[in-house]
């Protein structure tokens, strides 16, 4: 993770946007024709036809809502598999 740097021009001239480029984690099922994709650590949500179309939705639903509501730098979730048995 790191900072990027981004120069905007405005009609007073350039200035230096400082960004920071964060990595999340996204949980995606299937939902009947669709596929939902969970970001747990800012608890955003969206939805897409494709694999890469719920993904890039949930982007965008991230960045959307980390700029009203800044969160410090998330904790990484620990990801893992266990099984059932069932009958």
């Amino acid at each position: 993770m790191g900072t990027s740097r981004t120069l905007t021009y405005l009609s007073s001239g350039p200035i230096m946007i400082h960004m920071t480029r964060r990595t999340f984690t996204a949980v995606i099922h299937k939902e009947e024709d669709l596929y939902v994709a969970d970001c747990p650590e800012a608890g955003t949500v969206s939805q897409g036809s494709t694999i890469d179309e719920a993904l890039a939705n949930l982007k965008e639903a991230t960045e959307f809502y980390l700029e009203e509501f800044p969160q410090p730098e998330p904790a990484r979730p620990l990801l893992t598999t266990f099984e059932v048995v069932s009958a």
